[in-house]
């Protein structure tokens, strides 16, 4: 199946970059109607829209056959083995307020597992690639996760949920885990934190409540540039918990968090 995986990863490689494009285009003649989903804070822009729109086109052209579950409502169901996983704006808040760190998210799984992916920054245009059992590659450049080895230097970052209640309690743990690290960064992208993961930017991150579309590219990317993925008891990974890290430091980490 390896072919096939990467003629996977390049499909998603080609349809993020052209969704990326279109919502940079976008966000230059300003953000277009904005709306609530969750919370006043939980926003989703027409773009976030039209990029869904596009890349199920694009899947619907290339890929007649698969499954589709896209965030801003995309359901098909296909009768391959394949699923994809689609979020057409990654860090809508940061689109929101013209900040760069917002990402185009596709993977291809079968179930659970994602097996091709391709997670785009339109802003820098850095593109993240990876299929099962090939690597990772930011452009031409193979990825590996940093070496540190030790908590107290390394850069972590992390998430908020959209809840109150969620924010009060994670903002709990970072209080606690501060003091043990070199420092904490909040991105406001889990795809672009897990390639930053990837490519030694970061040296962890971590975050609970997440979606498939919001996980499944970015695990894959990290996890072929060498990073340990768990929950924050070291088992299985799954969006509601999320510890993905360079090895030296992944123990460490389930005990503080």
């Amino acid at each position: 199946m390896s072919a096939e995986y990467i003629a996977l990863m390049n499909v998603a490689a080609r349809i993020a970059r052209q969704a990326g494009d279109l919502v940079y285009a976008g966000r230059r003649a300003g953000a277009g109607t904005v709306q609530t989903k969750s919370s006043a804070t939980d926003m989703v822009t027409e773009w976030d829209a039209a990029s869904e729109q596009l890349i199920l086109q694009q899947l619907d052209l290339l890929r007649t056959d698969d499954s589709i579950i896209g965030e801003e409502g995309t359901h098909l169901v296909g009768t391959s083995p394949y699923t994809w996983f689609v979020d057409p704006i990654d860090g809508t808040t940061n689109f929101l307020y013209n900040l760069s760190g917002y990402a185009i998210s596709i993977a291809a799984c079968i179930g659970a597992e994602p097996i091709a992916a391709a997670v785009f920054l339109p802003a820098t245009r850095e593109l993240f690639v990876a299929a099962q059992g090939h690597g990772a590659w930011l452009g031409s450049t193979p990825l590996r996760v940093s070496s540190c080895e030790s908590l107290d230097t390394a850069l972590i970052g992390t998430g908020f949920s959209y809840s109150s209640a969620r924010r009060e309690a994670q903002g709990q743990r970072i209080s606690r885990l501060l003091p043990q690290v070199r420092d904490i960064r909040r991105c406001g992208a889990a795809a672009a934190d897990l390639c930053f993961v990837a490519c030694g930017r970061l040296d962890a991150y971590f975050e609970e409540g997440l979606q498939s579309w919001d996980l499944a590219a970015g695990q894959l990317i990290a996890s072929e540039a060498g990073a340990k993925i768990s929950n924050f008891s070291g088992e299985p990974i799954t969006p509601s918990e999320v510890l993905v890290s360079t090895p030296g430091i992944h123990s460490s980490l389930i005990a503080s968090l």
